[in-house]
């Protein structure tokens, strides 16, 4: 945020400390996401396969996608990870073979589209945001190899998560030419239960993203700071009111008492979550193609909240003690 309270003796204040509560479920949580139990699950094992005519193995989407999120979750390439669930199947002496990597590979462009699986149910508060994810092109071969500068090549993520939950809800992935407000309705259209809030930063600000969020329901609260230069539009949509409102406590009381009042720091939870994933996933897409980095960035989000549903911090602050 821009706007941060004691900006001017931040680097006098000592950081935050936080207790987590849970902390015995917490470490099972983390034990259990390298368990392979975890990302194979019988309800797979169960569907893996049929057999084709001669006897050759097709592969159901469930498969494919339970190798791809054994591969994202241990990191490994392709033939390893075809060499792990190999030695997985034989030592459940199972009468099934596993994909090779190269239909893993072929498969992941044509995957179909990879849903959340634990959505939380009731009115969600939204977070949205997006980060920038590297790809390995020729560009930065030639780099490595000639030491010829050439321009780095991005994709951008974007998330909407639920406040309460810190789970990822929807995600898309789009070039780094495409604007944050023209995903807002490809995001909400992957929710389906009811949106009580919306909260994103400045760059979502404006009349496409009021109409979009709109268009999902009048009642829905809009948490996203207006420009500088804003001025009060005059509209009498409930949605545009509630920008005019906005501005006018900014005007009147300052950003920062707007902040505090709409409770705008929840925001830092998707920033939150943005980190996590570049930690625990990577920082850049392995695919080349653009159909199979979209699937391999949905399988990371997949990841991410199955580890989160695995184990989750509850964690409050602690009051220093100065002498």
């Amino acid at each position: 945020m821009p706007h941060k309270h004691n900006a001017d003796r931040r680097h006098h204040i000592p950081k935050m400390a936080f207790k987590v509560e849970n902390w015995p479920d917490y470490e099972a949580g983390l034990r259990r996401r390298g368990s392979l139990t975890l990302w194979i699950e019988d309800g797979a094992l169960d569907h893996w396969q049929t057999l084709g005519p001669g006897g050759q193995a097709r592969y159901a989407d469930v498969t494919i996608q339970t190798t791809l999120m054994v591969r994202t979750a241990f990191k490994l390439a392709l033939r390893q990870t075809e060499g792990l669930l190999a030695s997985v199947i034989t030592l459940m002496d199972r009468r099934i073979s596993v994909p090779d990597h190269t239909t893993i590979s072929r498969r992941a462009v044509t995957l179909p589209v990879i849903q959340a699986n634990s959505v939380p149910h009731g009115p969600l508060h939204l977070l949205i945001d997006s980060t920038g994810l590297q790809v390995y092109g020729a560009g930065q071969w030639l780099e490595a190899k000639h030491g010829a500068k050439s321009r780095r090549k991005w994709r951008k993520l974007h998330l909407a998560i639920d406040a309460g939950s810190g789970m990822i809800v929807a995600q898309a992935l789009t070039d780094q030419d495409t604007d944050d407000p023209s995903q807002v309705a490809p995001l909400l259209n992957q929710i389906e239960c009811r949106i009580a809030r919306v909260t994103a930063d400045g760059a979502y600000d404006g009349a496409p993203t009021y109409d979009t969020i709109a268009a999902h329901g009048d009642d829905i609260q809009i948490v996203i700071p207006p420009r500088s230069t804003a001025v009060l539009s005059g509209e009498l949509g409930p949605l545009e009111q509630q920008r005019d409102r906005h501005l006018e406590m900014i005007t009147e009381k300052g950003r920062l008492a707007w902040q505090k009042a709409t409770d705008y720091g929840q925001r830092s939870l998707v920033e939150t979550t943005m980190g996590r994933f570049k930690a625990l996933i990577g920082p850049r897409l392995r695919a080349r193609g653009f159909a199979a980095q979209q699937t391999e960035a949905a399988i990371g989000v997949a990841v991410l909240n199955r580890m989160l549903a695995a184990g989750r911090p509850e964690s409050v602050r602690c009051l220093r003690v100065i002498a």
